[in-house]
């Protein structure tokens, strides 16, 4: 059995007003310092981050399990792998 439940809610992780490469360095950073299989929820503003993040997420190994834009908000759920 795993330690952590699979229900675990995301930490979230709000970036809104920074510029690049802050939101990815930083999301980088965060993701780096989850539990296997922890979640992480984003909130950035910054127009490029909708490249940026799924490239990091990409890089470091980790899923991204859902992407959405709100008006000037993009958010991002990610997962650890395990």
């Amino acid at each position: 059995m795993s330690d952590a439940p699979p229900s675990q809610e995301p930490i979230d992780l709000d970036l809104s007003g920074l510029k690049c490469p802050l939101p990815a360095l930083r999301t980088r950073k965060a993701l780096r310092g989850l539990a296997p299989g922890g979640r992480l929820r984003v909130t950035c503003t910054d127009p490029l981050a909708g490249i940026d993040i799924p490239n990091a997420v990409r890089e470091e190994g980790a899923a991204l399990e859902a992407q959405e834009r709100d008006g000037a908000a993009f958010r991002f759920l990610i997962r650890r792998p395990a």
